[in-house]
Order: structure tokens, then C-alpha cells, then sequence
């Protein structure tokens, strides 16, 4: 599949990106999480594309090729946010659809929250709305027990030694861990492994788990979603417990779950063709 690729300004920062499909087809901006890059949508950039999709897909803050500011709050919703929003503003749209994994669907259920008027659709995988997220990392033993290693990611440079030691081992295990077999493949693990090892990104990765506690404030305001929003999600996920999925799709005004039984927290990569068929079917409603 052919793509191209850029550095956008925005927000005070450089990002890069990865497009794809029709130029003036009707775009599609896809957001990775924790511990990927642009590269964690590669089965979902040629489908989308090949069905007439503008398909844009940005290293998000701190990782990989993008800018990776300093200090954690940096790594603040509102500013990963605004990174997006202004992503959007430089490619000149009005309006685009936005699907996110992961802590790529923090930032689009924020998105969608703050400027619902910005986006036609939402797609949601592996991601809880950020209330029913606050609520049960403070009333669910299970889901406290799930994000044990969110508290681990608040120490200072231990993780980041932890993490790194023995050629990546620590995150290596970690994703091919919570993960079916074969999902990610040593050619894969190898492009991660790269993407890792930029100057300052894991400390830059790991600053988005330790802005956390600045982000409860933005659950304030306007919690629900207006924008038509699917979420999908994989029922054997390691970290979040499938249990905030239905709460999440109880935050939308127009909103959908399908649910995957036999699939993990990368449900893109293990679900990928029906993942890539319900997202086009959603985008084109």
C-alpha cells in the first residue's frame, strides 16, 4: 500500500504523519495508544484507503518521529487533544471521522466531547469513556488490580530501566503478553523496538500515564458524547476490564457495542478484517 508522509505543525509542536487514499476523499484520522505508533494501525490504513477514505495517521505526542516535549504536563489531555484538533485545522477540514485505541480513544473521546461539531463519527476500540474510566479506577477492585501498572508508571526513571532492560524485554512481554499468539510477529516487535529506542520517547510515553492526575478536572463540564459513536472491544483484554464498555456506550446520545469474545486488547490487529469492515460500514452512514 502506498502512503505518504509529513511533519505537521501544531500546537506549538511537530508531528509526524502518515496519509493515505484519495485526496479528496472524506477523511478518517486514526489515533494509536500505549505502547504503539502510527505503525499499530498498518491493517486498517489500506482498507480504509482502498475504500475511498483519506486516511491520516499521526505519531501521536512522544512517540516515535513527533515532537517530544518536556515535563508531564505536557502529556495532558488538553494538550494531546489540541495536538489533534490542530492536526485537523492544518489539513483544512471542517469536519473528519476519528477512531481511537487505547489512550488514542482518551483523546477522541476528549475530542468529541469538547468540539463535537469537528467530527461526523467517533470509533471507539479498547477504550472507556474518560468518566466511567475515573469511576472504576476508584470503585472497581478488578479494574484497580488491571491498572496496578499505572502506579508503577508514576515512578521516576525505574520504569523507564525496568522497561528498556535486556533489548526492550520488559515491554516486549508486555505486548506479546496481553496479546493472542502470533499477534504481534518478530518483524513487528522489531519496528516497535525502533520506535522506542528515538531519543526521550519512552519517558515521553511513559508521561502520559503520569499526567493522570491532572486530567480528572476535564471530566467536568459536558461528559456526553453527541457524535454518533461505535465502539468496539475485545472481551479478553489484560488491562481494562470489558465491564466500562456498556457504561461508556450509556455516555452517547447515538451509540453502538459490538463486542468481540475471543479477542484481547488488540482487537485491530486480531479482529482485523471485521474491525476494518465495521469501521468503513460506520464512516459511510
Amino acid at each position: 500500500m502506498d502512503y505518504s508522509e509529513k511533519y505537521i505543525d501544531t500546537n506549538g509542536i511537530r508531528l509526524h504523519v502518515i496519509e493515505a487514499g484519495p485526496r479528496l476523499g472524506v477523511p478518517v484520522i486514526l489515533l494509536h495508544g500505549f505502547p504503539e505508533f502510527w505503525y499499530g494501525w498498518r491493517k486498517q490504513i489500506p482498507a480504509l484507503a482502498q475504500a475511498g477514505y483519506r486516511v491520516i495517521v499521526p505519531d501521536q505526542r512522544g512517540y516515535n518521529l513527533s515532537d517530544k516535549p518536556g515535563g508531564i504536563r505536557s502529556y495532558r489531555l488538553t494538550e494531546l487533544a489540541a495536538d489533534i484538533l490542530g492536526l485537523i485545522d492544518a489539513f483544512d477540514y471542517e469536519k473528519v471521522n476519528l477512531a481511537g485505541h487505547d489512550w488514542g480513544a482518551m483523546v477522541a473521546w476528549s475530542l468529541a466531547m469538547r468540539w463535537p461539531e469537528r467530527f461526523h463519527r467517533l470509533g471507539i476500540l479498547n477504550g472507556p469513556h474518560p468518566a466511567v474510566m475515573a469511576k472504576f479506577w476508584l470503585n472497581s477492585l478488578e479494574q484497580i488490580r488491571r491498572s496496578l501498572y499505572v502506579l508503577f508508571f508514576q515512578l521516576p526513571w525505574l520504569p523507564e530501566n525496568s522497561l528498556r532492560a535486556d533489548h526492550w524485554r520488559g515491554l516486549t512481554l508486555a505486548m506479546r503478553g496481553s496479546g493472542r499468539m502470533h499477534t504481534f510477529t518478530n518483524g513487528d516487535m522489531k519496528k516497535y523496538r525502533e520506535a522506542w529506542s528515538k531519543p526521550g520517547a519512552l519517558t515521553a510515553m511513559l508521561n502520559w500515564y503520569r499526567a493522570l492526575p491532572l486530567n480528572f478536572p476535564l471530566l467536568n463540564g459536558k461528559p456526553r458524547i453527541s457524535v454518533p459513536t461505535l465502539i468496539l472491544w475485545g472481551l479478553k483484554d489484560a488491562a481494562l476490564t470489558h465491564r466500562m464498555a456498556r457504561p461508556s456506550v450509556d455516555y452517547c446520545d447515538d451509540g453502538k457495542l459490538i463486542l468481540f469474545p475471543d479477542d484481547t486488547h488488540w482487537v485491530q490487529h486480531e479482529a482485523a478484517d471485521e474491525v476494518n469492515r465495521l469501521l468503513i460500514e460506520f464512516f459511510r452512514n
